[in-house]
């Protein structure tokens, strides 16, 4: 599987390009299955509140294993189309992944932000050698806070963020002006579609209070070109050993208990560095 033409415009234009049925349904019931029920994935998952004190859960790990998931980041498909993506020719490196978990009814919301907003505080130099990819595992739609895009916002190059709640939002000053500017989108998807999308890219998702779960799995790049001068983990520059795309269904997988999951406390975006005071963050409905 590689991007085509109008997929790649698209990117480089919208800041986003939303592949359907990137994984096949028993694909995505495997992985689902792993996510619900392996102990290693709750046991090591963070509470992130937002604004209004609703919480989000996370699971966070750096290098890819022979786990379901790491037979996902590292197949040739994903492989592939990141390495399309990304502004380099080095080798395609694994910064991290995290399940997001939205329960219902009490599923929180994620400010609107930018993943770059996070990652300048690891110091990567060059955004556009970053990059993610969501794959839904659920449904997304409004009813159970699917995410929100503002269309073209990666051209706006990073916005200053501060904290909403515990986690980073973006200044919503620029937000507004933006949303004045260019389009939101509402992305919709279903479980197997992958999003994948620019470090830049304005983004948020709104509170789960449907009867429905949305959990996905999103998985961060980067090229191994592109330094890291504050991240201790040492994934985000080990290129990626490949494996093939029948490896997701058909290959025996190891537990999740051997991933090297991120504790909250160990999380560099998530500490003040001081500057995060002068930054205007306020709810958005």
């Amino acid at each position: 599987m590689k991007l085509n033409t109008n997929q790649l415009k698209q990117f480089r234009e919208d800041g986003y390009v939303l592949v359907r049925g990137f994984c096949s349904e028993a694909e995505t019931e495997r992985m689902y299955r792993v996510a619900v029920h392996d102990d290693a994935m709750q046991k090591n998952a963070m509470d992130l509140n937002d604004q209004s004190g609703k919480k989000t859960r996370l699971s966070l790990w750096f290098n890819p294993g022979n786990d379901v998931f790491g037979y996902l980041t590292r197949s040739e498909k994903m492989v592939n189309c990141v390495g399309q993506l990304l502004d380099s020719d080095a080798p395609v490196c694994h910064f991290h992944s995290k399940l997001m978990q939205k329960e219902p009814k009490v599923g929180g919301a994620w400010e609107w932000h930018q993943d770059y907003g996070y990652w300048y505080k690891n110091q990567f130099m060059y955004p556009d050698q970053l990059l993610s990819v969501m794959v839904a595992l659920t449904p997304a739609n409004k009813e159970n806070g699917c995410l929100q895009v503002i269309k073209g916002s990666h051209k706006i190059g990073r916005v200053n963020h501060g904290f909403a709640g515990e986690q980073v939002g973006a200044d919503m000053v620029m937000v507004d002006n933006a949303l004045k500017t260019m389009d939101l989108v509402y992305c919709e998807i279903d479980p197997g579609d992958a999003l994948f999308f620019h470090p830049n890219l304005l983004h948020r998702s709104a509170a789960n209070l449907s009867d429905a779960p949305r959990w996905s799995i999103i998985s961060c790049f980067n090229s191994q070109s592109n330094i890291a001068y504050n991240e201790t983990s040492t994934a985000w520059k080990n290129p990626i050993e490949m494996v093939p795309d029948d490896a997701i269904l058909n290959w025996d997988a190891a537990p999740l208990s051997q991933a090297d999951f991120l504790k909250k406390e160990n999380d560099p975006a998530l500490k003040q560095t001081g500057w995060e005071e002068d930054v205007e963050v306020k709810n958005k409905t």
